[in-house]
């Protein structure tokens, strides 16, 4: 049973972040933040968090790559392993097989774990994330409910989820790096990436991204659905709220002129206090 555990890691998170609840109930959201010894530290040391955006195949992990060997940054890659392996079973894995029923399974633990990785002590002053919870809610559930795989109160239960843990838990977001590409320039490099691979899950078996170089690829239905998502949250605006500035780069572009785009933003996504200042 996973529920005792879940229980215990909220309480430490809680406790941790110096939350406390109350026979008069939560005190004030700024009461809480303003206690939280992390805040506190964070303010202190003007630590940041980036989290880099994008479809499947749109260039996360050449961006945190190119990132990781710089001084003071800390990078961290969804949890796809966590996913595959959660004491012995495979949630990742079910959920390709049977969306409709494993949909819950698989975004509860996304959830836990993305609110994990915003959540556990920085090391760096930097810290690259590839996607977030927020795009784990905005983004994949949407898409999910959207698409008929996932019924309702699945849905409503996970919004719950989702609601009081941005209410109740500072997740610190500086920037939001959207790495933006056309839907058919991410299924031609899914493609040439699984060209050898004869195995290809069928569209209606995808909830969320497949790992990086994994013997699958959706079809380009599937990245139209999550293209759309994507600029209707970071561009359009208004479907979902936009945790901080966003800075978009264009990412139909080959492999070096990503590097060099990569480059030439270094500033901007590494002391992403400038982008809330306007500079």
């Amino acid at each position: 049973m996973l529920l005792p555990p879940l229980r215990n890691w909220v309480t430490r998170l809680l406790r941790r972040q110096g939350l406390r609840s109350s026979a008069s109930g939560p005190a004030p959201l700024g009461a809480q933040r303003g206690a939280s010894p992390w805040d506190k530290e964070n303010e202190k040391e003007k630590r940041s968090v980036v989290c880099v955006e994008g479809n499947i195949a749109s260039g996360k992990t050449t961006c945190l790559e190119f990132f990781s060997n710089s001084t003071d940054i800390e990078v961290l890659p969804e949890p796809v392993p966590k996913w595959r392996n959660v004491r012995g079973h495979n949630p990742l894995g079910l959920m390709y097989r049977d969306a409709c029923r494993w949909g819950l399974t698989l975004q509860t633990y996304v959830q836990l774990t993305m609110l994990d990785q915003h959540t556990r002590p920085q090391t760096s002053p930097v810290r690259l994330m590839e996607r977030s919870i927020h795009s784990a809610r905005y983004i994949f559930v949407e898409n999910l409910y959207r698409s008929g795989k996932m019924p309702e109160v699945d849905y409503v239960v996970l919004s719950e989820w989702f609601d009081w843990i941005v209410r109740n838990i500072a997740l610190s977001v500086d920037l939001i790096v959207y790495l933006r590409t056309t839907p058919e320039t991410c299924y031609q490099r899914l493609k040439m990436r699984c060209r050898e691979e004869e195995k290809v899950i069928p569209l209606e078996s995808f909830a969320i991204s497949p790992p990086a170089r994994a013997s699958v690829f959706p079809r380009q239905e599937y990245l139209d659905a999550i293209h759309q998502l994507y600029e209707e949250w970071l561009i359009e605006g208004g479907l979902f709220p936009i945790a901080a500035p966003v800075l978009v780069i264009e990412a139909d572009h080959d492999m070096q002129r990503m590097l060099e785009l990569f480059e030439q933003n270094r500033d901007r996504i590494l002391t992403p206090e400038n982008q809330k200042r306007g500079f």
